[in-house]
C-alpha cells in the first residue's frame, strides 16, 4: 500500500501562480508520479507525470509552458508548479503513483486531492 498525501491547494485570482505538493508516505521507492485533476461535473483528466528519474516529463497540452512537474527523490515528494492560472483550472488535483508488483502487474495510487479554485 501506498500512501499520498496532496498540499498546497486553495483559492487564488486568475494569473497568479501556486505550487502543490505530494508526499509519499513512505521512502526507500520512488515510483513513477502524475498529477490528474477533476473539475466538477467533469472526468479526471492527466495534467503531468514524471518517471523516477525525472528525464521523461509529460504534461497535458492545456497546462504546456504554465505548469511544471518536479520531483525530489530523498524526500519522496513530487511538486506541481502552476504558473498563470486560469478559471479553468479549476478542479480538485490528485497525485497518483503507478506502482508495478513482482508480478509485473501495475497498481495506481491516489491522494485525497486537494482543492485549487481559481477566481476572476
Amino acid at each position: 500500500q501506498v500512501h499520498l498525501q496532496e498540499f498546497g491547494g486553495r483559492l487564488v485570482q486568475s494569473g497568479e501562480s501556486l505550487r502543490l505538493s505530494c508526499v509519499v508516505g513512505h521512502r526507500g521507492a520512488t515510483y513513477p508520479m502524475a498529477w490528474f485533476r477533476q473539475a466538477p461535473g467533469k472526468e479526471r483528466e492527466f495534467v503531468a507525470s514524471i518517471d523516477r528519474s525525472a528525464e521523461t516529463i509529460r504534461y497535458a497540452d492545456f497546462v504546456k509552458g504554465r505548469f511544471f512537474i518536479s520531483r525530489y527523490n530523498v524526500e519522496n515528494a513530487v511538486d506541481l508548479q502552476m504558473n498563470n492560472l486560469k478559471t479553468e483550472d479549476t478542479a480538485v488535483y490528485y497525485c497518483n503513483a503507478q506502482v508495478i508488483d513482482s508480478s509485473g502487474t501495475q497498481h495506481d495510487y491516489w491522494g485525497p486531492g486537494t482543492q485549487v479554485t481559481v477566481s476572476e
